[in-house]
């Protein structure tokens, strides 16, 4: 070996010997930053993390309470969020799959479904606004916070969808069409059921998003101080209750604002844990 080859090699391995050290430093950064933030939450979240906070409502200052209304609201509104989005979603995905290469349209549906996954969740809350809550002389309700999240939802169960369909292998459908089963049999009793581990895994993550979301509901649900089943009527939501009391001054509003912080938190990592699984799942029946 050459010298100029020898001193070339010794060059990159100390440029990729820099390398690694940085990213292993900037690495350790971002987990002692998250490593920070988790036990600050544990430590303020757990005190107060009790029975009164699912079995008492929102108390006023300085008295005690719980948040149960917050998470009867968000259970309700996510779920409604949930209800309208997948199907509508499912179905364009289908679509996009299916006959979207035929025409400039998919196209066109694809890029717009791209600036909606990432818009800012705030402007998904002022459009329903907007259009719904202003044209109901500005009545605030569950149902306009339902369809803040279902637009959130929305976009990524499309892209789920299109990708987990478009990995179904072609001879899958030309196996089932061969036997003259009409389309739509082969798209449901197929090609769902090959596709549905991830698209449930799609919807699962579409959940975990919009159960953390505060700007939407404060335009859309904008809040309850009482206990509301109502759908019409305004709601309140933890996101929203989290908000509110964060920089209170009220210390025992402060305590609730970090248990839903931390109740918060674990219902994210509850589904993300669960859409692994189905993923898991889905990769284990491939091999």
């Amino acid at each position: 070996m050459s010298a100029v080859s020898t001193a070339l090699y010794r060059r990159r391995r100390i440029a990729n010997a820099v390398a690694i050290a940085l990213a292993c430093a900037a690495a350790l950064v971002g987990l002692a930053a998250l490593g920070w933030i988790l036990w600050t939450l544990l430590a303020k979240g757990l005190a107060n993390f009790n029975l009164a906070l699912f079995t008492q409502d929102q108390p006023p200052p300085m008295e005690a309470g719980g948040l149960r209304n917050a998470i009867v609201g968000s259970l309700l509104m996510c779920g409604m969020g949930i209800a309208i989005g997948t199907p509508l979603g499912i179905a364009a995905g289908t679509w996009l799959a299916e006959l979207g290469d035929r025409g400039k349209l998919g196209t066109v549906v694809r890029f717009v479904n791209d600036i909606l996954l990432s818009a800012p969740s705030i402007v998904l809350g002022l459009f329903v606004y907007a259009a719904f809550v202003m044209t109901t002389n500005g009545r605030f309700s569950a149902i306009a916070g339902a369809l803040a999240l279902a637009f959130i939802v929305l976009p990524v169960v499309v892209r789920t969808t299109d990708e987990m369909l478009r990995l179904v292998p072609v001879q899958m459908r030309e196996a089932a069409l061969s036997l003259g089963i009409p389309q739509w049999k082969v798209t449901m009793q197929v090609l769902y059921r090959s596709a549905l581990p991830g698209i449930l895994t799609g919807v699962l993550l579409a959940l975990a998003r919009i159960a953390g979301e505060t700007a939407p509901l404060l335009f859309t649900a904008f809040g309850n101080e009482f206990f509301s089943l109502k759908p019409t009527g305004a709601m309140s939501a933890v996101p929203l209750v989290m908000y509110k009391f964060a920089g209170s001054g009220y210390e025992n509003w402060e305590h609730l604002a970090w248990a839903g912080a931390l109740l918060t938190t674990l219902f994210v990592l509850a589904v993300s844990l669960l859409a692994r699984l189905f993923l898991l799942r889905k990769r284990v029946a491939h091999d």
